[in-house]
Protein backbone atom coordinates (compact mmCIF):
# COMPACT_ATOMS: atom_id res chain seq x y z
CA UNK A 1 0.00 0.00 0.00
CA UNK A 2 2.45 2.13 1.04
CA UNK A 3 4.28 2.11 -2.55
CA UNK A 4 0.87 2.06 -4.96
CA UNK A 5 -1.14 4.81 -2.82
CA UNK A 6 1.04 7.56 -3.81
CA UNK A 7 -0.30 7.13 -7.52
CA UNK A 8 -3.36 4.48 -7.38
CA UNK A 9 -4.86 5.49 -4.13
CA UNK A 10 -5.44 4.75 -0.43
CA UNK A 11 -8.21 2.28 -1.27
CA UNK A 12 -6.37 1.36 -5.10
CA UNK A 13 -9.10 3.36 -6.28
CA UNK A 14 -7.38 4.75 -9.33
CA UNK A 15 -7.53 8.56 -9.96
CA UNK A 16 -10.35 10.04 -11.34
CA UNK A 17 -10.82 10.92 -15.00
CA UNK A 18 -7.34 8.22 -15.88
CA UNK A 19 -9.29 6.98 -18.98
CA UNK A 20 -9.16 10.73 -20.02
CA UNK A 21 -7.58 11.16 -23.24
CA UNK A 22 -5.67 14.59 -22.76
CA UNK A 23 -2.04 16.07 -22.58
CA UNK A 24 -1.80 14.09 -19.23
CA UNK A 25 -2.83 10.67 -21.06
CA UNK A 26 -1.47 7.47 -18.96
CA UNK A 27 0.09 9.49 -16.09
CA UNK A 28 -3.58 9.05 -14.18
CA UNK A 29 -2.73 6.20 -12.55
CA UNK A 30 -5.93 3.25 -12.74
CA UNK A 31 -7.98 1.55 -10.33
CA UNK A 32 -7.45 -2.21 -9.65
CA UNK A 33 -11.07 -3.08 -9.36
CA UNK A 34 -13.73 -3.75 -12.08
CA UNK A 35 -13.27 -0.62 -13.46
CA UNK A 36 -9.68 -0.35 -14.74
CA UNK A 37 -7.77 -2.98 -16.43
CA UNK A 38 -5.69 -4.85 -13.76
CA UNK A 39 -7.49 -7.85 -13.93
CA UNK A 40 -7.39 -8.28 -17.73
CA UNK A 41 -3.70 -8.98 -17.46
CA UNK A 42 -1.71 -12.34 -17.07
CA UNK A 43 0.54 -12.45 -13.14
CA UNK A 44 3.31 -12.33 -15.34
CA UNK A 45 2.61 -9.05 -16.95
CA UNK A 46 1.47 -7.38 -13.69
CA UNK A 47 4.66 -8.46 -12.08
CA UNK A 48 6.86 -7.46 -14.84
CA UNK A 49 5.05 -3.70 -14.90
CA UNK A 50 5.34 -3.58 -11.05
CA UNK A 51 9.26 -4.43 -11.37
CA UNK A 52 10.38 -2.49 -14.40
CA UNK A 53 7.57 -0.10 -14.92
CA UNK A 54 5.94 -1.16 -17.98
CA UNK A 55 4.75 -4.81 -19.88
CA UNK A 56 7.17 -6.32 -21.25
CA UNK A 57 5.14 -6.05 -24.60
CA UNK A 58 6.09 -2.05 -24.52
CA UNK A 59 8.60 -0.80 -27.14
CA UNK A 60 11.57 0.63 -25.22
CA UNK A 61 11.12 4.03 -26.88
CA UNK A 62 7.12 4.37 -25.46
CA UNK A 63 7.82 6.63 -22.32
CA UNK A 64 5.70 5.09 -19.10
CA UNK A 65 4.90 7.16 -15.95
CA UNK A 66 4.87 3.48 -13.49
CA UNK A 67 7.48 3.70 -11.73
CA UNK A 68 9.44 0.71 -11.51
CA UNK A 69 9.83 -0.84 -8.45
CA UNK A 70 12.85 -3.49 -9.31
CA UNK A 71 15.78 -1.17 -6.67
CA UNK A 72 13.24 -0.80 -3.68
CA UNK A 73 10.59 -3.87 -3.65
CA UNK A 74 11.76 -7.60 -3.74
CA UNK A 75 10.40 -10.66 -5.90
CA UNK A 76 8.56 -11.47 -2.81
CA UNK A 77 7.40 -7.88 -2.77
CA UNK A 78 5.96 -7.67 -5.24
CA UNK A 79 4.05 -10.86 -5.36
CA UNK A 80 2.28 -9.89 -2.19
CA UNK A 81 1.62 -6.89 -3.41
CA UNK A 82 -0.15 -8.50 -7.05
CA UNK A 83 -1.64 -11.13 -3.83
CA UNK A 84 -3.11 -8.27 -2.09
CA UNK A 85 -4.80 -6.20 -4.95
CA UNK A 86 -6.36 -9.72 -6.62
CA UNK A 87 -7.54 -10.89 -2.90
CA UNK A 88 -10.05 -7.35 -3.39
CA UNK A 89 -11.35 -8.36 -6.72
CA UNK A 90 -14.63 -10.54 -6.31
CA UNK A 91 -14.51 -13.91 -7.21
CA UNK A 92 -15.47 -13.81 -11.04
CA UNK A 93 -12.78 -11.03 -11.37
CA UNK A 94 -10.33 -13.44 -9.91
CA UNK A 95 -11.31 -16.39 -12.01
CA UNK A 96 -11.60 -14.26 -15.33
CA UNK A 97 -7.70 -13.26 -14.90
CA UNK A 98 -6.58 -16.36 -13.67
CA UNK A 99 -7.82 -17.72 -17.41
CA UNK A 100 -4.72 -15.33 -18.64
CA UNK A 101 -2.04 -17.49 -16.80
CA UNK A 102 -0.76 -20.64 -18.29
CA UNK A 103 -2.68 -23.86 -16.83
CA UNK A 104 -5.06 -21.26 -15.32
CA UNK A 105 -2.62 -20.42 -12.48
CA UNK A 106 -5.01 -18.69 -9.56
CA UNK A 107 -8.17 -19.97 -10.24
CA UNK A 108 -10.05 -20.04 -7.40
CA UNK A 109 -10.70 -23.30 -5.92
CA UNK A 110 -14.28 -22.70 -5.96
CA UNK A 111 -14.66 -20.89 -8.95
CA UNK A 112 -17.00 -23.94 -9.93
CA UNK A 113 -19.51 -24.21 -7.25
CA UNK A 114 -20.74 -20.46 -6.50
CA UNK A 115 -22.82 -18.10 -8.96
CA UNK A 116 -20.14 -15.16 -10.14
CA UNK A 117 -20.79 -12.61 -12.93
CA UNK A 118 -17.61 -11.09 -14.95
CA UNK A 119 -17.99 -6.99 -14.71
CA UNK A 120 -20.14 -5.32 -17.38
CA UNK A 121 -16.48 -4.31 -19.17
CA UNK A 122 -15.35 -7.97 -19.82
CA UNK A 123 -16.51 -9.85 -22.86
CA UNK A 124 -13.40 -10.95 -24.03
CA UNK A 125 -12.59 -13.37 -20.94
CA UNK A 126 -15.71 -14.83 -21.13
CA UNK A 127 -14.89 -15.71 -24.83
CA UNK A 128 -11.29 -17.08 -23.62
CA UNK A 129 -13.45 -19.50 -21.76
CA UNK A 130 -15.46 -20.69 -24.17
CA UNK A 131 -12.45 -21.76 -26.36
CA UNK A 132 -9.91 -23.04 -23.86
CA UNK A 133 -9.97 -26.75 -22.72
CA UNK A 134 -10.82 -25.99 -19.39
CA UNK A 135 -14.07 -24.03 -20.39
CA UNK A 136 -15.64 -26.32 -22.29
Amino acid sequence: MENCANCHGRRLQGQALWQLRDQYEGRRAPPHDSTGHTWQHSDEDLFHVTKFGKFASTPSNVVSFMPAFEHSLSDADIIAVLAFIKSRWPIGMRASQSMLNPDHKGMPADADKVDWTLPPNCTASFQRWGQSPGGQ
